[in-house]
């Protein structure tokens, strides 16, 4: 998840802070082609804000809008639309730190722009 998703300051720029959306690797193509568009976190507080973006390894995540609900509004559909198998494979990613408050987090992936250098790209090395 958000590691579905934590957030992770990663330097100051200009003053302004990046924010990097973590998920975990078997997420990450789900988020990227739209199959996953809901994380569940358990916070303190929120850590993202509606409209914000957080980046992802490649491209970022638009938060689209964010509730707070109960254990019993985790539903294995909720679990499904998340990524997760089922609703113990969701509560064992979900929880950071000692949050007690539940959080759906809808969002949807917005792709790098063309010719912005990401990290995978470097990576790659230039066409051949």
């Amino acid at each position: 998840m958000f590691r579905v998703g934590q957030h992770k300051p990663l330097a100051s720029i200009l003053g302004k802070q990046i924010v990097l959306m973590i998920f975990t690797k078997r997420l990450r193509e789900g988020v990227r082609n739209g199959d996953i568009t809901c994380s569940v976190r358990i916070w303190i507080s929120p850590r993202v804000r509606v409209g914000g973006r957080y980046r992802m390894d490649e491209g970022e995540i638009e938060i689209d809008s964010i509730e707070q609900i109960g254990f019993p509004d985790i539903t294995p559909e909720l679990a499904r639309q998340s990524g997760f198998l089922g609703v113990l494979d969701l509560l064992k990613v979900a929880k950071h730190g000692r949050g007690q408050n539940i959080y759906v987090i809808r969002f949807h992936y917005v792709p790098p722009r063309l010719g912005r250098v990401t990290r995978r790209s470097r990576k790659k090395g230039p066409p051949s």
